[in-house]
């Protein structure tokens, strides 16, 4: 028996496809495997299409997001003309409000115009005499001190010329010795603690500083409720005057409610009262309560 193996048909070794020229023998039965179909050129395209298409929507939503946060800038003569860290005025007009100076006036001098006199704070001297003059109104032909007797006339003018009708003069300057004899009426009738609430102790009255006056009463709290006593609580500090013992504040100020009773503290000061809503001295002035004498 030979050793060598018999040969191999050469169409064992033919290749799936063979290169154009080249003749292959089939054998019967013998098929060549079929050709692969070449890749879609079309799916490629439409790949890339979709690909495109995307891209195009995801730049333009860039540049609307970019239009809307950094708009771009007006044409040069629509811009401005600021300087490099000028910032343009909304209301030229405005003026911002200085700080009031609550030094401006002493509050212990007893000529002072700002002088708070309550039940802890006498005047000094408690004889003190202050510079007076004519109050010449309707009523009681008393004196003030001349600042005081001037804005006064200018508030009985204004309550005639906008509401009508006249008021009147009840009880302006007392003395020292004015005062001794009110009071002590006062503790004969009603006794010394309830003459306390409503009669300041000689030495210890507004009056006396020619500053304060009683108008058309000085003895009715209903006077408040009348046309006269509402103008007077709410236009007063236009003309210099507060109401100096407010209702419910007798705790502070050591009196009861005293609608008629206005003292005289200038225009500005009653008006920086009136704006932040702060009715009595000794609240402003940030002073001890004063309900009793010590």
């Amino acid at each position: 028996m030979s050793d060598r193996l018999p040969p191999i048909p050469e169409y064992q070794f033919l290749p799936e496809h063979p290169s154009p020229g080249i003749q292959v023998e089939l054998l019967p039965g013998d098929e060549l495997p079929p050709r692969p179909r070449p890749r879609r050129r079309l799916s490629r395209l439409a790949i890339g299409l979709i690909a495109g298409i995307g891209g195009a929507a995801v730049i333009a939503a860039g540049v609307v997001a970019g239009l809307i946060l950094f708009p771009p800038a007006p044409p040069p003569e629509e811009q401005l003309a600021l300087g490099p860290f000028e910032v343009p005025e909304t209301n030229p007009s405005f003026q911002p409000r200085e700080l009031f100076d609550r030094q401006a006036h002493s509050i212990d001098d007893a000529k002072s115009v700002w002088v708070v006199v309550n039940k802890h704070r006498p005047l000094d001297p408690k004889e003190y005499v202050p510079e007076l003059t004519a109050v010449s109104l309707p009523g009681y032909q008393g004196q003030m001190r001349p600042e005081a007797a001037e804005a006064l006339r200018e508030m009985f003018a204004a309550f005639s010329s906008e509401v009508g009708g006249q008021l009147s003069v009840v009880s302006p300057y007392r003395s020292y010795l004015d005062q001794v004899g009110v009071y002590n009426g006062w503790v004969s009738r009603l006794g010394q603690a309830q003459a306390d609430r409503q009669s300041a102790r000689p030495g210890f009255s507004e009056h006396q500083t020619g500053l304060s006056v009683d108008i058309n009463t000085a003895t009715d709290q209903g006077f408040g409720d009348t046309a006269a006593g509402r103008w007077l609580a709410r236009y007063s500090w236009r003309y210099g005057f507060i109401v100096r013992y407010p209702e419910g504040k007798e705790s502070v100020t050591g009196y009861f409610y005293e609608p008629w009773h206005f003292r005289y503290v200038g225009v500005d000061l009653a008006t920086e009262m009136h704006d932040q809503g702060i009715t009595t001295l000794e609240e402003f002035f940030d002073l001890e309560d004063a309900p009793t004498y010590p």
